[in-house]
């Protein structure tokens, strides 16, 4: 597998390099929910700064037992990181898989944690255009069983080198998504071959129902990974975690750096998971956005891949010219070509609020007449 270079997001160098301010710059390479930060996360973050003097909870003990409470699963399963990106380093680095198998496209991170952390033979699995870039489960599973043979990971006293598997669900960059039977098919099929299944469910909280972390608790090869800066918008403050086999947690911690979840970013998770009027909001404007969208599309003669998240892989000729047009205006999307298993003519766009989404869609436009 080729190299990923890091993803979108950052308005700073664009808006240094236009001489405008950051916040003129609309940015679609980042797939995060319109309706911004909740209130009542504004108003912890407020309530709370007052005690920044104090250390933060290096356990984030409330929030953990919020999130438990909130799924209905054990709080000493979990684990909360400076993002979830941090806990796919922290996975890595602490389990020191010897091969990984991973679907190509999909979220660049996994690869270059696995190489930065261990010397580890990484593996693809090729998701096809034809097939909307579909995971196909007996596939993927046919796919471990050639690539990965079974080398039980040794977790107490020696080398914790053994196989680990990676999910995007929905995947990103495609927003495809596998059903919760077809991931737990997978699953329980990892845990025959003793081989780790880590599933990044970055933005299953716009589809709750096809989670599959309350089966960790069945599997010891089971790993599910939860992001809250996507769906509470909170990019800027980094909050994830991780729902683990209780075999694995002391190896885990013992392995993660202190203190890597803030006070205020603390605060927030509470605030965010009490806050069911936000989700439902979020429920309401999310199919709306992307049904305006997907008629944009279709006027406009845009390829698109139907996506399940809030955001779209689409496909356009000169997408590189297109990309650069869009980012002189101010207007920033995802470059996919370095992704494994794209070319050039693939951009990710996020589902914004309906005047950026015209917007959007109206440069867009623009660009292809030209």
């Amino acid at each position: 597998m080729k190299y990923l270079e890091p993803h979108g997001g950052n308005i700073y160098r664009t808006a240094e390099r236009l001489g405008i301010a950051e916040n003129n710059i609309i940015d679609f390479s980042a797939s995060i929910n319109p309706l911004g930060v909740p209130k009542s996360v504004e108003s912890a973050i407020k309530n709370d700064s007052r005690y920044l003097y104090n250390y933060p909870d290096p356990d984030a003990t409330q929030l953990r037992l919020q999130i438990a409470k909130y799924h209905n699963i054990k709080p000493e399963s979990i684990i909360c990181g400076n993002g979830s990106t941090e806990l796919i380093y922290l996975v890595a680095k602490a389990l020191r898989p010897k091969r990984t198998l991973m679907p190509a496209p999909t979220f660049s991170e996994y690869e270059r944690a696995c190489r930065m952390s261990y010397e580890v033979r990484v593996m693809s699995y090729k998701l096809k255009k034809e097939n909307n870039f579909d995971i196909n489960p007996d596939e993927f599973i046919s796919a471990i069983n050639r690539n990965l043979p079974p080398h039980p990971p040794l977790i107490k006293g020696g080398s914790r080198g053994g196989n680990m598997a990676f999910l995007c669900n929905p995947n990103n960059p495609t927003g495809r998504l596998l059903k919760k039977e077809d991931v737990l098919k997978i699953a329980n099929a990892a845990k025959r071959l003793k081989c780790y299944l880590i599933v990044d469910e970055a933005f299953i909280d716009f589809l709750p129902e096809h989670s599959v972390m309350k089966e960790v608790k069945n599997n010891p090869y089971l790993i599910v990974l939860r992001s809250m800066t996507k769906f509470y918008a909170l990019s800027g403050l980094r909050l994830g975690y991780g729902i683990f086999p209780l075999k694995i947690i002391r190896t885990l911690q013992e392995q993660k750096e202190p203190w890597t979840v803030n006070t205020l970013a603390q605060k927030a998770g509470l605030a965010a998971l009490n806050d069911a009027a936000y989700r439902n909001k979020t429920f309401k404007l999310i199919p709306k956005e992307k049904k305006f969208m997907e008629e944009g599309f279709k006027k406009l003669r845009i390829d698109y891949i139907p996506s399940s998240a809030n955001y779209y892989l689409i496909r356009l000729d000169n997408a590189g010219r297109k990309i650069t047009s869009l980012r002189k205006k101010g207007i920033l999307v995802r470059d996919c070509s370095n992704f494994e298993g794209l070319d050039g003519s693939y951009i990710r766009v996020a589902v914004k609020s309906r005047k950026d989404n015209a917007r959007l869609l109206k440069e867009i436009s623009q660009c292809l007449k030209a």
